[in-house]
């Protein structure tokens, strides 16, 4: 049987007295070519958009069972945010963007889907009907049957201004590229870890830390391999803040020369420490352990599916604050994958983890919301965390130099995202 992912482990089933039905879900689905008349058999839960909703459900290990009820449970027209990759040799990478673009047409999605000869990388949002009608299609092709999907809601519609679908050199930005890395041989990438597996070695980690008051080349290394502006609304307990401002600049591990403080990876032994990756759906990982193999790290580890994957799992346990995204929500609380985390939390008795970590670029103070936003002054246009004061007293923008700018936007309220220019050209008019 194929597995696909939506939001928690879920299989359609008999008719087994259960409980309440839960928001976001996994289905494990078998193979799109396959039909079932049988309401006892597992139904493909995901593809029949206007299936009737489940009355009740109940968990053990990774399958729910669940009864059918005459009330829909998928709206069509609500939108969501589609995340999934998968190295895989793809002979003729022009042609299947042609095949994509044609299946596209008519269909109302958003996003950057991105292939060559090493697979496919993809993040896009829509509609219900039309972003679950392309990965269904997606995975028809047997080379991308049991692919990691992950899915999230999309309150306020699309969280991308457009679709670009085509053909990319570089399936991840990174200086020198990426084609001529073995991402397609498995055995050269990091062993992916499943969620429970990363919560047990995470907990064991920060248990051998906190009782040691000296962590000289430790045994176990928490990697963040994504950006440090995407650390600083949230990150797994332990985690060293990345001193990176893009990725494509990375290169953790990769110095010969004497121990770096901004490298978490210097002067470790390569042979005997384990180094645990994450980053946020994991393509990161997968590409950056590569090159880590070839600097001779012997044990890598990395969280399969990343952070979203993680917290829809194994709810915020060990995680602290919001989940950085690369779409107009920017910050999404861990609560958007795993519901009733909330909670849970609120029946343990255990301390809520310290979010004082988040501080304002400006003055350095506790932001009240984990959530960045661009600086008003468009020839800058820094992605900065601020505080409320400073957001009113420099008008949106990262310092006062930016505020007497040529092209100077306006302030935005709430969670809007700023737009192309031409739409503030008034606005600079009227402020001159």
């Amino acid at each position: 049987m194929s597995s696909f992912t939506v939001m928690k482990p879920f299989i359609l089933a008999s008719n087994e007295p259960t409980a309440s039905f839960p928001k976001n879900l996994t289905a494990f689905l078998p193979n799109p070519k396959n039909t079932w008349t049988n309401r006892n058999s597992i139904l493909p839960f995901v593809w029949q958009l206007k299936c009737k909703s489940l009355s009740s459900w109940k968990c053990k290990e990774n399958v729910c069972t669940a009864a059918l009820s005459s009330k829909e449970i998928l709206d069509e027209e609500e939108f969501i945010v589609v995340n999934f990759y998968r190295f895989v040799f793809i002979k003729d990478p022009e042609e299947e963007v042609t095949k994509h673009l044609s299946f596209m047409e008519g269909r109302d999605v958003h996003g950057r889907i991105y292939l060559n000869q090493q697979g496919i990388n993809a993040q896009y949002s829509g509609p219900k009907k039309d972003a679950l009608a392309y990965v269904n299609w997606v995975r028809e092709d047997l080379r991308f049957s049991d692919v990691l999907v992950q899915i999230s809601p999309a309150s306020n519609g699309h969280t991308f201004p457009r679709l670009k679908l085509r053909y990319k050199p570089s399936l991840v930005q990174l200086e020198g590229g990426i084609s001529h890395l073995p991402l397609l041989d498995p055995s050269m990438r990091a062993e992916p870890l499943a969620p429970s597996e990363w919560r047990n070695r995470l907990e064991a980690v920060n248990n051998t830390n906190n009782s040691s008051h000296e962590n000289i080349n430790p045994s176990c290394i928490l990697l963040d391999v994504r950006n440090g502006y995407e650390w600083d609304v949230g990150h797994f307990q332990g985690a060293q803040r990345p001193d990176v401002d893009c990725f494509r600049s990375t290169s953790f591990g990769q110095s010969d020369s004497e121990v770096i403080a901004s490298d978490p990876l210097a002067a470790v032994d390569k042979e005997r420490t384990d180094i645990l990756m994450y980053c946020t759906g994991g393509i990161r990982c997968d590409v950056y352990s590569a090159i880590l193999r070839k600097q001779g790290f012997k044990r890598l580890y990395t969280l399969k599916g990343g952070a979203s994957h993680y917290l829809e799992r194994e709810g915020s346990v060990g995680w602290v604050g919001n989940l950085f995204v690369f779409d107009a929500r920017l910050s999404l609380p861990p609560s958007t994958y795993k519901p009733e985390v909330e909670m849970e939390a609120s029946t343990k008795l255990e301390a809520p983890l310290d979010n004082s970590f988040a501080k304002c670029y400006i003055c350095g103070s506790q932001v009240c919301e984990l959530r960045h936003r661009n600086c008003a002054n468009l020839d800058c246009n820094l992605l900065f965390l601020c505080c409320e004061g400073c957001v009113k007293d420099l008008r949106g923008c990262c310092c006062s130099q930016c505020t007497s700018a040529r092209r100077l936007r306006p302030v935005l309220t709430g969670h809007q995202r700023y737009q192309k220019w031409h739409n503030y050209r008034d606005f600079e008019l009227q402020s001159l």
